[in-house]
């Protein structure tokens, strides 16, 4: 019990390290998530900034149009934002990937609980505060702050940083004070080469208006080396985000369940189990008798705890993410976390490869040279294969539920087109409730499947690593 909790302690905390210094990038490029101070928003006009001045705007008036409402047309308020016309008409498939992103903030309901924030630039050294210094409002959408501090703003949920080179009629942005922000629009941006020279190409980019400039936010920070499209930025960011705290969440969750089963059996040792005791004993039983010794043999208790963490982890957090209004949390469904695991297994795997494993995939018994050539390229891809689906089968499975669930529940405002039609509204509500609750039930058996077949699977390819030669 007790290795079993260590080993339970130690793929957590890797897998918070990871997920938040590696929290996916969600900046929606392309849409407009614009936080507009309670405002209703709709029209979408992205002014084209191809080949102007790094940093200049001039020809916007961005005195007279700082948070003005203009005409209405039925589905929202056409708002400007620093000269700069902002939508925020219901878009299902942004809304949909915005809720199965990490983020910095963690929600229960309507309630916005504020997260340690944990900052690095070379510039400013290190910035230790929490995400209420971005005063989010308890309603705010998209959880943006109305607040940049110390040159950092939360915008869609994620820090981001004001682009410290970025400058407006020449000056920077004043990164030593709190600044009130307006809102945020997303516009294209012209790309610059390393050398700061325009290359002639844009990118849907975010910008934070403070009532009257425009100022360019960097992406949110990612250590994807670019895969993710998130690349390198001034800043990292160590915060705490919602996928790291359910796993904390979960970590201590897990401790005091299995203190309390260990120490049920201690008291009550030698008699049927009870309660608590008797729930548990039934899947510890089931991956020992079902996954652990059918795969490993007489060798199974020595990896029996990494299995059982691996398959009690991966429970615990599908079924924390699947609790409506309580942080919304999609931690399996975040390939940093998946990720992690997968890295784990394969390492374990490999390192106990004994020499009939790898003498079968270097050298292959029995089998032509000029095969050979062909079979021992592809048996040493495998290596990394198995772990790639491992990460991948988990991480698609749950993300893929939640986001059906959103999309569900998205027809409503679709079909209703946000209101204005009440009796498409109705119509389409009930299907999309009967769907997410049969959605929701098939996303409680997945919960447990997808955690038993990542064991499994684990279990199976350790079992094959160290397996005895059969003469």
């Amino acid at each position: 019990m007790r290795k079993f909790l260590i080993i339970n302690l130690l793929v957590i905390l890797v897998a918070c390290f990871q997920t938040s210094v590696m929290a996916q990038n969600h900046d929606h490029s392309g849409h407009n998530h614009s936080s507009h101070d309670g405002h209703s928003h709709a029209g979408h006009d992205h002014s084209s900034h191809a080949g102007h001045d790094h940093g200049s705007h001039a020809g916007h008036d961005h005195e007279s149009h700082a948070g003005h409402d203009h005409a209405h047309d039925g589905h929202g308020a056409h708002h400007m934002v620093c000269g700069v016309e902002s939508d925020h008409s219901f878009d299902i498939g942004a809304t949909a990937l915005h809720h199965i992103a990490d983020a910095n903030v963690f929600t229960i309901g309507p309630l916005h609980i504020p997260l340690p924030v944990i900052l690095y630039s070379k510039d400013q050294g290190v910035n230790v505060f929490t995400t209420k210094k971005f005063h989010n409002a308890t309603l705010a959408h998209h959880a943006d702050g109305h607040i940049a501090h110390n040159g950092y703003v939360l915008h869609g949920g994620t820090i981001k940083r004001i682009d410290p080179t970025y400058k407006v009629n020449g000056q920077s942005f004043n990164s030593n004070a709190d600044v009130d922000i307006k809102g945020y629009v997303w516009q294209p941006a012209p790309i610059y080469d390393k050398d700061g020279k325009d290359t002639g190409k844009t990118k849907e980019t975010a910008f934070a208006c403070d009532g009257k400039n425009l100022w360019k936010l960097e992406n949110s920070s990612t250590a994807d080396f670019g895969l993710f499209g998130g690349g390198f930025t001034s800043f990292i960011d160590f915060s705490l985000t919602k996928n790291v705290v359910s796993m904390l969440l979960i970590c201590l969750l897990l401790f005091f369940v299995f203190r309390s089963v260990a120490r049920a059996y201690a008291k009550r040792e030698g008699k049927e189990p009870k309660g608590l005791q008797s729930l548990m004993e039934v899947f510890v039983v089931f991956i020992r008798d079902e996954v652990a010794i059918p795969f490993l043999g007489h060798k199974w208790e020595k990896y029996f705890g990494l299995l059982a963490s691996i398959f009690f982890f991966i429970v615990g957090l599908n079924l924390f993410g699947q609790i409506p209004f309580f942080g919304n949390a999609n931690v399996t469904g975040n390939l940093a976390v998946t990720a992690v695991i997968a890295i784990i297994a394969f390492i374990v795997t490999n390192i106990n490869g004994n020499g009939h494993y790898w003498g079968h995939l270097l050298n292959p018994p029995g089998v032509p040279f000029f095969v050979k050539i062909i079979l021992v390229p592809v048996e040493l891809m495998g290596i990394f294969i198995k772990p790639i689906t491992l990460m991948l089968r988990l991480f698609a499975n749950i993300a893929a539920g939640h986001i059906v669930l959103v999309v569900f529940v998205g027809l409503i405002f679709v079909f209703g087109k946000e209101g204005t039609n009440i009796f498409g509204g109705y119509a389409t509500g009930i299907g999309s409730v009967l769907l997410s609750l049969f959605m929701m039930a098939i996303e409680l058996i997945v919960a447990f499947v997808q955690a038993f077949v990542f064991t499994l699977l684990t279990a199976s390819y350790i079992g094959a690593a160290t397996e005895e030669a059969h003469h």
